[in-house]
């Protein structure tokens, strides 16, 4: 369900961000353009000095102190946009030090993990989910953006008796960084993004990790095995986390994609041109009505 605020929010104060990455980057580079978040005050963390002190230089900081809990004091709103099992050990350990009315989300691609810890623990009514189908296979500050979400989906996955925090949290991402917010239930989200999200990011790896195995020394690598193994180069150790922390919802979806393999393998083994012409016309339809490039 996409959503409109038609409420009267109260912006934050102070934007607390655990992890400076690119998607932690990006958000605190939006906030401080010229037209999107004045009167914010940004204040984030990163487990690298190194990190916290060029964003801090480059002005997507207002403060960048030593530890994540200094963050998690001043914030009215905290995004923990670390790797998701970090997201969850971070949950728990700032808890002790928010501010009372203070709201919580993150930007992880799993939901159901951090949704239910957050319930858990007892923050259900003051933490909302976040994951923005925004991003790059680059990591890191340097690869944060100014204009990452604007336009872009991004789903807010509510905990039980959580309605105040989906409200103040779909209102930052739509006001401030002038994104598309969703909200979806977090079973919901990990289903859909198992197919949509992390199955092509599997795809893209087998065919990279079958080119570097398979592919003559030397050889030129043409425009399409770059494109479709562009996800590729994303980070591993991320994606290991998102990998396992969803596989549930994944694995069906690789047996689904063996069938569809099996259908390329046998029709390909008995020249059936009709069958294989069939698989191909299903797939660039698909591909056709989506658009983009």
């Amino acid at each position: 369900m996409r959503v409109t605020c038609t409420f009267q929010a109260v912006r934050p104060h102070t934007l607390g961000l655990i992890g400076l990455g690119a998607i932690g980057g990006s958000i605190a580079r939006q906030v401080k353009q010229p037209g999107s978040g004045e009167g914010i005050v940004v204040v984030g963390w990163s487990p690298e000095p190194a990190e916290r002190a060029l964003a801090a230089q480059q002005g997507a900081l207002d403060d960048a102190p030593a530890r994540a809990t200094d963050v998690a004091r001043v914030a009215d709103l905290l995004i923990l946009a670390a790797p998701p099992a970090a997201n969850i050990a971070q949950l728990e350990t700032i808890v002790p030090h928010l501010k009372p009315d203070a709201v919580v989300t993150d930007v992880g691609s799993v939901k159901r993990s951090i949704v239910a810890r957050a319930e858990k623990i007892g923050l259900h009514e003051r933490f909302a989910g976040s994951h923005p189908l925004a991003g790059t296979h680059r990591h890191g500050f340097e690869a944060s953006r100014p204009d990452l979400f604007r336009g872009a989906v991004v789903y807010v996955t509510p905990c039980r008796d959580g309605e105040q925090a989906v409200r103040e949290v779909v209102d930052f991402w739509q006001t401030v960084l002038e994104a598309e917010p969703v909200v979806l239930d977090a079973d919901q989200h990990d289903a859909q993004l198992a197919v949509t999200s992390h199955l092509p990011q599997i795809v893209a790896s087998v065919l990279g990790d079958f080119l570097a195995q398979h592919a003559p020394p030397g050889a030129s690598i043409g425009p399409g095995a770059a494109d479709t193994t562009r996800l590729a180069a994303s980070e591993p150790g991320l994606w290991t986390e998102i990998l396992l922390m969803n596989r549930d919802e994944i694995l069906p979806a690789l047996r689904g994609l063996e069938e569809s393999l099996g259908t390329v393998e046998r029709a390909l083994e008995v020249g059936d041109a009709a069958a294989l012409t069939a698989w191909l016309t299903r797939a660039a339809k698909w591909r056709r009505r989506i658009g983009g490039s």
